[in-house]
């Protein structure tokens, strides 16, 4: 009996060494397939595919979510199959998901048609048994990693579970680093589209002032960021006259630049037809209405000059109004005009005439400039902007936005700058 007893331990011995060796195999040939690859769908379908195989079951799949920060919704970022049958049903596979998340650990079903858990499509009647495991990195779920229908009509045991359990462990890391390596790439293409975007809308503002007889102009744009929704220009309209644009679009970044430039080839279009600035103004409204959505609208202030009268005719579509500072006479804020654009298919934009006499400057500008913020909170203003212009109105129009910039800067401390900053000044040379 001594003798019997000795040889059946040692041939369940032999059995569990000869189990480790084949697992240790198992493990070591998946190590080496997903170690062969760096791309994230490459190392996800080698791993459903040694599933498949050293498991014996008809299907396997692998589910990645993309964000498992506490309260964030859940998404499915990956999905691979690897199937010699059908492909699982979604409406069972979101019912395991669901399953796996709330409890997180290695689920076995052998009959769904006994398991009470589980409500199975009529699709999914083919499918009969099931292994899943949790993908873990870190204490938090990175997806999950199934099986599906053992082959020969077996069922799944613990040392299946044991198997797939250890290749979820051992495949987490690697799946992870791919996943991080996949974002930081499309994150650096990303980067370069953004800067050759910018690089884009930057050639579309003027790349130098105009020579205006008797005036002196400047202008510039900073995006809040790489690209934005501020937008100036210099238009030469011939016969001596000359229209000057800064526009506001709602929003930041890649939507507002598109848009922005949308507004820019609309102005362009209109300020050759339109008899006037109201009439321009007007025009662009109707067509930027039609051409944008509900939730978007653009404030702008667009005038003409008349260099042979000395005129400025302009209208002002809801943009914060532009002050005319002169030695002659007070401040004059260019308020003229109607609502922001895009919001109402018609409106009669009203225009206004002022004169520019010698050593008057107009100032123009974005909200970026007048509701800049300190690390305190507190908005620079716009009084403190009409201050400035009316203080520095003598110096040429580059260095007054020089000097205002500058001093926005420093009022701002190092708090981020938090919208587009445009900025544009025309001033009229003094006699003589």
């Amino acid at each position: 009996m001594d003798a019997e007893l000795r040889i059946k331990r040692l041939e369940a011995e032999n059995a569990r060494l000869k189990s480790a060796v084949e697992e240790l195999s198992i493990l070591n040939e998946v190590a080496s397939a997903v170690s062969s690859t760096s791309s994230l769908d490459r190392i996800v379908d080698l791993i459903v595919q040694k599933c498949v195989k050293h498991l014996n079951v008809e299907q396997g799949a692998a589910l990645l979510f993309n964000n498992q920060a506490e309260g964030a919704a859940l998404k499915t970022m990956v999905r691979k199959a690897h199937t010699e049958v059908e492909v699982i049903p979604y409406r069972l596979g979101d019912q395991i998901t669901g399953w796996m998340l709330k409890n997180q650990e290695p689920l076995i079903v052998n009959d769904f048609a006994t398991d009470g858990r589980f409500r199975v499509p009529q699709e999914a009647r083919k499918i009969q048994s099931l292994l899943c495991v949790p993908l873990r990195l870190k204490g938090r779920m990175i997806g999950v990693l199934n099986v599906f229908n053992k082959k020969d009509g077996a069922v799944f045991n613990a040392g299946d579970r044991r198997l797939l359990s250890i290749i979820a462990a051992q495949s987490a890391q690697v799946v992870e680093n791919a996943r991080l390596a996949e974002e930081e790439k499309a994150l650096a293409n990303l980067q370069k589209e953004l800067q050759l975007a910018r690089e884009i809308q930057m050639r579309l503002l003027p790349k130098t002032p105009p020579e205006i007889a008797g005036y002196e102009v400047a202008g510039q744009s900073q995006p809040a960021l790489r690209v934005g929704g501020d937008y100036f220009d210099f238009l030469e309209l011939g016969g001596g006259r000359w229209g000057f644009c800064l526009a506001d679009v709602s929003g930041k970044g890649i939507t507002a630049s598109l848009l922005m430039a949308n507004v820019q080839a609309t102005i362009r279009g209109q300020s050759r037809l339109a008899p006037d600035a109201g009439k321009c103004v007007e025009h662009s409204n109707r067509m930027l209405y039609e051409s944008t959505d509900a939730d978007k609208f653009v404030t702008m202030f667009y005038a003409v000059l008349d260099v042979a009268t000395n005129t400025l005719d302009y209208s002002n579509a809801g943009h914060n109004p532009p002050i005319l500072v002169s030695a002659e006479r007070g401040p004059m804020l260019l308020e003229v005009g109607g609502p922001v654009l895009g919001v109402m298919p018609q409106f009669p934009y009203r225009r206004a005439q002022v004169s520019m006499s010698p050593g008057d400057t107009l100032l123009v500008y974005s909200d970026g400039y007048s509701e800049a913020m300190n690390l305190q909170f507190e908005e620079f203003g716009e009084e403190c902007l009409h201050e400035l212009a009316a203080a520095h109105r003598g110096l040429p129009p580059a260095k007054l936005i020089e000097t205002i910039t500058a001093q926005v800067g420093r009022f701002c401390q190092d708090a981020p700058q938090g919208d587009d900053m445009t900025i544009m000044a025309v001033h009229r040379k003094a006699a003589g």
